[in-house]
């Protein structure tokens, strides 16, 4: 007689990370960054003169935030207590722009985007905001420049 083989399986928790969508920009000499919802119970605003600076500086900041919070009793979601959560940056086009400077010239972008050059500069000095299908379009002609220098060999 042929006995079955039993497998036991131990089913783990998955821990889906939560989102905290902080947005960048840039305002005068420095990229700002900021988050505020009810989930961290508050504003959470940064900035500094680097990119790699201000989120250094957010992540820092959100965590005092949070450890502020639960010293004063508030009531925070489990996954901002746990520390379960990622950020994600979304950057406006004038911190992408100025992102991209020393890398990309405007000039460049403006022949990809077919958008006028002293335009692009507004929008990265942030005296303009461009509308959505602009911002694409710049999004999209970046992209296009990066395929091209990674088609390089």
């Amino acid at each position: 007689m042929e006995t079955g083989r039993v497998e036991t399986t131990t089913l783990q928790k998955i821990n889906i990370m939560q989102k905290i969508k902080v947005l960048i920009s840039w305002s005068g000499d420095n990229y700002c960054a900021d988050a505020g919802n009810e989930n961290i119970n508050g504003v959470v605003l940064v900035t500094n003169k680097t990119f790699d600076g201000v989120k250094r500086e957010f992540e820092s900041s959100l965590k005092f935030h949070i450890e502020g919070c639960i010293s004063g009793g508030d009531v925070l979601p489990e996954w901002i207590v746990k520390g379960n959560y990622e950020l994600e940056y979304v950057l406006e086009t004038s911190a992408l722009l100025h992102r991209l400077d020393g890398i990309l010239t405007r000039s460049a972008i403006a022949r990809a985007t077919g958008i006028n050059e002293k335009q692009i500069g507004h929008y990265a000095s942030g005296h303009r905001n461009p509308r959505p299908k602009q911002r694409e379009k710049i999004i999209r002609g970046i992209h296009s420049i990066s395929r091209e220098l990674a088609s390089v060999v």
